[in-house]
């Protein structure tokens, strides 16, 4: 019953006695080792898995529930330590590197609240691109075409879930890292304000960019797997806000460009019913955006602070690098020590003019990729691949550099291929932001 089940469905199933977390895990796992579980983990935890399930079926009986996600079966994307297991950031450059002595800290909230984890997802090398491509693991084909990327990083996380891996998949977000492959599978992702959840015990890309979020079937999912994640005392989802009322702008600098058909008429459909419904949907300049390319020159923050971590890494084992990310990391080393303090600087103003700018609005509204997946065989070419890759990551980067939260779901018609809408807020705003996307999700799945 994992496929199309959502959170409190398999929740309720649970409480009710129709099925188990035994079961559920059974039929978890038995995906994972299907053929459309190929590639999609790097490991998978069977025998510990089966004995978190058995233990949750033992608490269940003596009526000790921590939260809605107790029993149920979780991906962990392989960045985040899992005590006992080896992490190896879908690298073949780690492997060796030994078990890990302690979870992450999102992974042992995960488990506190009796989560059963699965295994480690596959995942773009160092999670550097928004593509989802691994030569060294396999690359997990799109749920909805095997033929198109996955979208990345976290990519295995997102396939995990919408292939009935898993209820949730635990993922990284620095540039939209959980909200692509969200939006590509057809799936919702969360992107939380920085430092909502604690970075602790991950391999980190960027910290000034690196966030850590859930991708689900829904927003409510992703609410209820937030509130975890984030150490709230409540784990239920928050309820949906009155749409009727609320100042939704759609940007139409930088985000709007190069939108393809399927996209742009999807996007188009959303904003109609959503003004259908009684949001205010309105048009607004946003030209700062147009700015944000001067902070991503040389590589950005990604580059120069991948670097520094990886630069002994590289010394050892330069050649077990997939090449495509290594350019990448190995572009920081170019940058002088004055151009990162200028980055920094040029950073905090793009987010104070931003903060200016998105007073007037309870959130801001795009399509959260321009395209549809690319097909693998357009990205053989490393020209390709670089403009792919750069269009892909090009709208759901705004929320990670101007420090602000963002979720993706779902706005596609039924048949046709993902589209992913972004609903993005302020710093902080991260509990509103997911009712007013769990009110967007009612209206775009016909309930509202």
């Amino acid at each position: 019953m994992l496929p199309d089940a959502t959170i409190d469905d398999l929740a309720r199933a649970l409480r009710d006695g129709r099925t188990s977390s035994r079961e559920l895990t059974e039929q978890a796992l038995a995906r994972a080792g299907e053929a459309g579980g190929r590639h999609v983990f790097t490991r998978t935890f069977d025998e510990a898995a089966l004995a978190q399930a058995d233990a949750a079926d033992r608490l269940r009986a003596q009526g000790v529930v921590p939260s809605p996600l107790a029993g149920l079966p979780v991906s962990i994307k392989d960045l985040f330590d899992v005590q006992g297991h080896e992490t190896r950031a879908g690298s073949r450059a780690l492997a060796g590197s030994g078990p890990a002595a302690r979870d992450a800290v999102a992974v042992a909230r995960l488990r506190a609240a009796g989560a059963v984890l699965v295994g480690h997802t596959n995942m773009t090398e160092f999670a550097y691109s928004g593509i989802g491509l691994n030569p060294h693991y396999g690359t997990p084909g799109n749920p909805h075409d095997p033929a198109r990327i996955p979208g990345g990083s976290s990519s295995g996380a997102a396939v995990s879930v919408a292939g009935g891996m898993a209820a949730m998949g635990l993922g990284t977000d620095t540039g939209g890292s959980v909200r692509i492959p969200a939006a590509l599978c057809g799936l919702a992702g969360f992107k939380p304000t920085q430092r909502r959840v604690p970075l602790d015990g991950g391999v980190p890309l960027s910290w000034t960019l690196d966030s850590i979020g859930p991708i689900a079937r829904t927003i409510r999912c992703c609410a209820v797997a937030d509130a975890i994640l984030a150490g709230a005392p409540e784990h239920g989802a928050p309820a949906a806000l009155p749409l009727a009322g609320l100042r939704l702008a759609v940007p139409q600098s930088y985000v709007l460009d190069d939108m393809d058909e399927a996209v742009s008429e999807a996007f188009a459909e959303s904003l109609t019913r959503l003004s259908e419904a009684g949001a205010r949907v309105e048009e607004a300049g946003f030209e700062n955006l147009l700015e944000l390319g001067t902070l991503f020159e040389g590589g950005g923050f990604t580059a120069a602070e991948s670097f520094h971590w990886h630069r002994r890494l590289l010394a050892e084992k330069r050649e077990l690098y997939d090449p495509r990310v290594r350019g990448r990391i190995e572009r920081g080393a170019a940058m002088l020590a004055s151009e990162y303090m200028a980055l920094q600087d040029g950073r905090a103003a793009a987010i104070a003019e931003m903060r200016r700018r998105m007073r007037p609005w309870d959130a801001l509204l795009f399509p959260t990729v321009p395209i549809v997946a690319p097909r693998l065989d357009e990205l053989e070419d490393d020209a390709d691949f670089t403009r792919l890759n750069l269009l892909v990551l090009r709208n759901s980067t705004v929320a990670n550099m101007l420090g602000l939260c963002a979720a993706s779901l779902p706005c596609q018609p039924e048949g046709a291929l993902p589209v992913g809408l972004t609903v993005m807020a302020g710093e902080g705003q991260d509990e509103r932001l997911l009712a007013m996307a769990a009110a967007i999700e009612d209206v775009l799945r016909g309930g509202a």
